[in-house]
C-alpha cells in the first residue's frame, strides 16, 4: 500500500509491505545515502517481514544531511505510532548504512521521552567511518541507546572495519548482536554469492532477532 506522510510542506514517499494476520508490531526501514526506498535489498527484506507476519513500512528520504534524515525518520515514527489503521504496540528501526544512522540518531534523541514504543534498531552495513578513515568513528549515538541492537555488516565492509565494531559493541550497554556476512562488502555484494542467496541470509538473521526480542517484550 503506497502513502505520502506529511512531511513540513513535502512529503514523503512510503509503502506498506502488510502482513496476511493483522501484526502488533512493526519495522520501519530506509535507505543508504544513495538510491530510495525501492532499493532491491529493501524491497526484499520488507517482503520477507510481512510474509513472516511483520508489518515493514519503508520510506524514502533523499539528501546527505543526517539531521535532515532523522528529522524524516523522525516525522515516519509519529506517523505510524497515531495511524488508525495499523495499531501497533511498538516498532523496530531499521536502515541501510546512512539509514541505520538516522535511525540511530532517532533513538537516541527519543530515548529521552518515557515511551516504550521503539523496541528496537537493526543496522545493515552500519557506517562506523569513512573509507580508510579509521580514527573517526561515527559511534556516538549508538553509545546512547537504550534499546536492543542487531547490526548486519559484511567482514569485508570497507566502512565498517570487524574489530572496531566489535570495540564499539563491547561498549554498549544494551543487548546486541553482531552477524557478520562472510567476505561482503559495504553493499553486501560476496564474491560468488548471488545476491539472493546473501539476502536470503540477512532476512533470515534480521527475522529470528525480532522474533527474540518480540517474544522477551511479551513475557
Amino acid at each position: 500500500v503506497k502513502v505520502k506522510i506529511p512531511f513540513g510542506n513535502k512529503y514523503l514517499d512510503a509503502v506498506f509491505s502488510i502482513p496476511e494476520k493483522k501484526s502488533t508490531y512493526g519495522v520501519i526501514l530506509t535507505h543508504g545515502a544513495g538510491g530510495d526506498m525501492n532499493f532491491p535489498h529493501l524491497v526484499s527484506l520488507a517482503a520477507y517481514l510481512a510474509a513472516h507476519g511483520v508489518l515493514c513500512l519503508r520510506f524514502t528520504c533523499k539528501g546527505l544531511n543526517i539531521a535532515h534524515r532523522a528529522k524524516a525518520f523522525k516525522t515516519v515514527v509519529e506517523y505510524l505510532k497515531l495511524s488508525e489503521d495499523y495499531k501497533l504496540s511498538g516498532v523496530f528501526l531499521a536502515g541501510r548504512s546512512m539509514g541505520s544512522r538516522a535511525a540511530a540518531s532517532v533513538i537516541r534523541q527519543l530515548s529521552q521521552e518515557e515511551d516504550d514504543f521503539i523496541q528496537g534498531l537493526v543496522c545493515l552495513s552500519y557506517p562506523l567511518h569513512r573509507p580508510k578513515l579509521q580514527t573517526k568513528l561515527r559511534d556516538e549515538d549508538l553509545l546512547f541507546i537504550r534499546c536492543p541492537v542487531l547490526f548486519v555488516s559484511g567482514s569485508a565492509d570497507e566502512m565498517c572495519e570487524k574489530q572496531l565494531l566489535e570495540g564499539v559493541a563491547s561498549k554498549m550497554k544494551v543487548p546486541k548482536k553482531i552477524h557478520w556476512i562472510d567476505k561482503a562488502n559495504h553493499g553486501m555484494a560476496v564474491k560468488g554469492r548471488t545476491t539472493d542467496d546473501v539476502m536470503e541470509e540477512i532476512n533470515a538473521q534480521v527475522l529470528s532477532w525480532l522474533r527474540e526480542n518480540i517474544e522477551l517484550e511479551c513475557k
